[in-house]
């Protein structure tokens, strides 16, 4: 509590109710060139090997549509190649039109991020929004599945969806 000396009182003081805020503006300045300096250290630059997951398998349908991103950037829907120019129109046929069919998009570990996004925004601008990102099951340990090829009795490919 502050408390403020009046000369015509002798020996009372008279009681001070405002509130001291420079301890508290103090503790905020802190905090904030402590956050100011930690923010940029949470930031992580990882190499990361995407291919395998150990998420459990979603349920197949009947007839999958796997459209398959090769290590030439070429393009497979199914086991057909396809030129880019005609991709919306093999794909509208093999889905009989139906933009809601979950397309299972596959793709060689040496494709780059930005190559497989350039095949999403193919699907966004053919109008299917619903994708399903493939990759083998790996038994939860680190290493399995890494060389490009699956581990002996790994489990067949799972799916991850993005809609």
């Amino acid at each position: 509590m502050a408390a403020r000396i009046r000369e015509t009182t002798g020996e009372d003081l008279e009681e001070s109710h405002e509130i001291n805020v420079t301890p508290f503006i103090d503790v905020i300045l802190v905090l904030l060139i402590i956050f100011m300096v930690a923010a940029p250290l949470a930031t992580v630059d990882v190499n990361v090997d995407l291919p395998g997951s150990t998420a459990t398998p979603a349920p197949r349908p009947e007839t999958p549509l796997f459209l398959t991103l090769k290590s030439d950037l070429t393009l497979a829907i199914g086991n057909d190649s396809v030129p880019r120019p005609a991709f919306a129109a093999v794909l509208d046929g093999r889905t009989r039109g139906d933009k809601q069919t979950r397309i299972f998009l596959r793709a060689d570990r040496n494709v780059g991020y930005g190559e497989l996004m350039e095949v999403m925004n193919l699907l966004r601008a053919a109008g299917y929004l619903k994708v399903a990102l493939v990759g083998l099951e790996t038994s939860g340990t680190e290493g399995a599945g890494r060389a490009g090829a699956p581990a002996a009795g790994a489990a067949p490919p799972t799916a991850g969806t993005s809609q």
